[in-house]
């Protein structure tokens, strides 16, 4: 690296799995065999399978409901702040939760945490399932909450566990193919949701569930966890920890928290944008094909999120100039849209290189906060992480309906100054050497 001034601020990674200080040296004197590549790669591609269904469970048991929201408003005859709730709640519950099943899965495992999440998840959606039979809408909103509670130990935890298992260029393409589950999910639940509903209206609640006991079967009987060799931590011994990380580390962590927050603030906050603006004149365009519109930007960033999670292995260069890149694409192509909205063509091509410019920069932050910490504080440090995603997804349709309140032009202004200012908290402040090495 270059010298500078001010001593840059070093990433370190503790990504390896137990027993392997030395397993860079190991791999180079070991024989290469095709046979035992191949059934790496079979053991490999079912665990990312396994692993990939949590996010894509988490993703689907909220946005496949938007599309029936106006159903259920009028046929429970309930206001639209009370249907908002539905989605709100779940996003709120599971950002206060989030934490502290971290914290649980660092003490205990990470399975012991996602088994019961995603059976609690499931049985909540057959509960909220019901109260939509029943209408009876004070036991689908308490339903709600309770599978927020259940989305907590969900995703956040299926990237701990990552971060514990793999390890190089391995664990890089494990996290790319997770945050591309989790933007596919988001890509096929608004469809999925309208094709449900011409059955009828609730029968998303009822096929919720059908997803999540694929993901469970998938964790069970899949993910093998590595056995914990170190005494557990008391919760002030845990929390002291997590404070010397934050003090050490907290600098360029919490740019990367933030980061990812708006990072998905934008893509969801624009997709709402456009969402609204395609049902009005002169579009027009509702249901099916709303969803397939809708999922041109989403796709950009599910793309470009495996391919970055594939290439980027452990290179802190090539992460920091990913990076870069992308926030640098998000904010010109968010500028651009000050003045081209109106252009229906050309706005979708914009806001689909603000979502590829999203799918560069998400897993390189969760590759480079993964492996910065220990495995014993892992779970915490990916959960705060994670929790502030999701607030960050719950607060962009409110808050992009408040700014399209003011104007068009407002929100595009405001936004491409947040990616300008993310853009420039990243060039300052995370500057990782050229090979991460582990702490």
């Amino acid at each position: 690296m270059q010298k500078e001034k001010k001593r840059p601020i070093r990433v370190f990674f503790d990504s390896h799995m137990e027993g392997d200080s030395n397993s860079a040296a190991e791999e180079k004197s070991k024989p290469k065999t095709s046979k035992g590549s191949k059934k790496a790669a079979k053991g490999h591609a079912l665990e990312f399978f396994a692993i990939a269904t949590v996010p894509m469970v988490l993703v689907l048991g909220n946005s496949m409901l938007i599309p029936i929201l106006p159903d259920m408003q009028r046929e429970m005859g309930i206001s639209q702040f009370q249907t908002s709730l539905v989605i709100t709640l779940f996003s709120v519950t599971a950002g206060i939760f989030i934490p502290a099943l971290g914290y649980l899965s660092d003490r205990f495992s990470r399975k012991a945490v996602m088994i019961p999440s995603l059976i609690l998840y499931g049985l909540a959606g057959i509960l909220a399932g019901f109260g939509a039979v029943w209408n009876s809408y004070w036991l689908l909103i308490t339903a709600r909450a309770l599978q927020g509670i259940g989305a907590a130990g969900t995703a956040p935890i299926a990237m701990a566990y990552v971060g514990d298992v793999y390890k190089g260029a391995t664990e890089s393409k494990a996290l790319g193919i997770t945050e591309a589950s989790n933007g596919t999910g988001k890509v096929i639940s608004p469809i999925l949701g309208a094709l449900l509903a011409l059955i009828v209206w609730y029968a998303a609640y009822f096929a919720f569930p059908l997803f999540c006991l694929v993901a469970l079967l998938a964790v069970i009987f899949i993910l093998h966890e590595p056995k914990k060799k170190k005494e557990k931590e008391s919760l002030s011994q845990y929390v002291h920890s997590i404070g010397d990380i934050m003090k050490k580390k907290g600098r360029w962590l919490i740019t990367s928290f933030f980061a990812g927050s708006l990072g998905l603030f934008v893509l969801f906050g624009v997709l709402f944008y456009l969402s609204d603006i395609l049902e009005k004149k002169p579009y027009s365009i509702d249901g099916v094909i709303k969803g397939l519109v809708l999922a041109i930007p989403l796709m950009g960033m599910v793309t470009t999120s495996y391919i970055t999670g594939s290439v980027i292995k452990k290179n802190g260069i090539l992460m920091r100039r990913l990076m870069l890149i992308g926030l640098a694409v998000s904010t010109i192509a968010l500028a651009l849209c000050i003045f081209l909205y109106t252009n229906i063509y050309i706005f979708i091509g914009l806001l689909t290189l603000s979502s590829i410019g999203t799918g560069l920069l998400l897993p390189c932050l969760n590759t480079m906060i993964t492996g910065s910490v220990q495995k014993s504080q892992r779970g915490m440090i990916t959960s705060l992480y994670s929790s502030l995603r999701f607030l960050g997804v719950a607060a962009g349709p409110p808050l992009f309906g408040w700014m399209m309140s003011i104007s068009d032009r407002f929100v595009f202004i405001t936004v491409s100054i947040l990616a300008a200012i993310a853009l420039g908290l990243v060039f300052f402040l995370i500057k990782p050497d050229k090979h991460l090495a582990d702490a």
